[in-house]
């Protein structure tokens, strides 16, 4: 395997090996003419946590992975690696891994060479990458396959590989952008459960980039959910998700219902002016919405007497989805609540049709702003 010149920045080089994995964004801004893709992010990732950047196409999660790689340079704001000032440091001097969504395995490399790509760029003794190179592959479960070339590998195989060279170098950073994105389902989540597994085995600092909701919950430690170069909101997963602070967080972190209320005096009026509780937020105006996640929704058969939290409605269509049976139940005024129901043992099944009341705990909903 041919040796590749050593970094043209050695003192960089010994600067990235000797940071902590701490990560800092302050303020960063960038700009392609007159859009603005990340508007002033500011973020604080201490050391081993898996944190990811979730949000749908052009928030700007993206290109804020890039600015953290050194890909790009931000137009303002600083990036700080282990406490070091490393906006206009290149990427090989920041002592990154990376893993791409579309892998990046050198077809003309075979396993082993690929995984050894980044410590024969650092000029490491031939002893070392064997070393190394043989311990990342045991810990993706590719052992014996150092032979096979990218064509011999199936698409779960590859980014075991791409996982491998990320982490061969022990580096204490690693970014990762949308790398289970081509797998299908069951496979996808195998994986998220061994890079969780490896990331707590090594105490890597984790930056994750997705759109993919179910992904953030499964594996991160917090979240920062994007929106137009901007962060929405940021917390650990059950926080965000439970208690989200906009009509976007809400719908975009998994399903919910968003159902308009309005103010009469002090008692807050939804769907046919029936009484609605919320433990938690307020309406800044007469009128607002009522956020409940659709499995916190109680569907009882039969209408109830009219009291907080309670409204009757009419079953549109009932859905078989294995684990549980998803409702779709009309209201007054023309509102739709869609309603998770475990499939359990003597779980009454309701159909199309079937008049029905809901209703929830005044600690499960949360009142938002239009």
């Amino acid at each position: 395997m041919a040796r590749e010149p050593r970094p043209r920045e050695p003192h960089l080089v010994a600067l990235a090996a000797a940071m902590s994995g701490s990560v800092d964004l302050d303020a960063v801004t960038k700009r392609y003419g007159s859009e603005t893709v990340v508007a002033g992010v500011s973020l604080v990732i201490p050391e081993g946590e898996f944190f990811t950047l979730l949000g749908p196409s052009g928030s700007g999660k993206t290109t804020t992975l890039s600015m953290l790689a050194g890909f790009v340079v931000p137009d303002e704001g600083r990036v700080l690696l282990g406490g070091q000032d490393m906006t206009r440091v290149p990427p090989r001097g920041r002592g990154l891994g990376m893993v791409f969504q579309n892998y990046a395995i050198f077809p003309h490399l075979n396993v082993a060479e690929n995984v050894a790509f980044p410590l024969t760029v650092k000029g490491a003794s031939k002893a070392e990458i064997k070393a190394r190179v043989a311990e990342a592959l045991a810990m993706v479960k590719l052992t014996g396959f150092e032979t096979r070339y990218a064509r011999q590998l199936s698409g779960g195989q590859q980014q075991r590989v791409a996982l491998a060279r990320a982490i061969v170098g022990h580096p204490k950073v690693v970014l990762m952008d949308e790398p289970l994105g081509a797998l299908d389902k069951n496979l996808r989540y195998h994986m998220q459960v061994e890079i969780k597994e490896i990331q707590q085995r090594l105490g890597m600092t984790v930056i994750y980039v997705t759109h993919d909701q179910e992904e953030a919950l499964t594996m991160s430690d917090r979240i920062a959910i994007m929106n137009h170069g901007r962060i929405a909101q940021m917390g650990p997963p059950r926080e965000v998700y439970e208690n989200p602070e906009s009509s976007f967080v809400a719908s975009f972190l998994g399903e919910a219902n968003l159902v308009k209320v309005r103010r009469d005096g002090e008692t807050v009026r939804g769907p046919g002016g029936a009484p609605l509780v919320a433990a938690r937020g307020a309406l800044s105006a007469n009128e607002g919405l009522v956020f409940v996640r659709p499995e916190k929704v109680k569907v009882a058969a039969g209408t109830a007497e009219l009291r907080p939290n309670h409204l009757p409605g009419q079953v549109l269509h009932a859905s078989f989805l294995g684990n549980i049976m998803r409702y779709a139940v009309s209201a007054a005024d023309g509102a739709t609540f869609f309603c998770d129901v475990a499939n359990g043992a003597g779980t009454e099944i309701h159909r199309a049709g079937d008049a029905v009341t809901l209703s929830w705990r005044a600690e499960d909903s949360r009142l938002l702003g239009s």
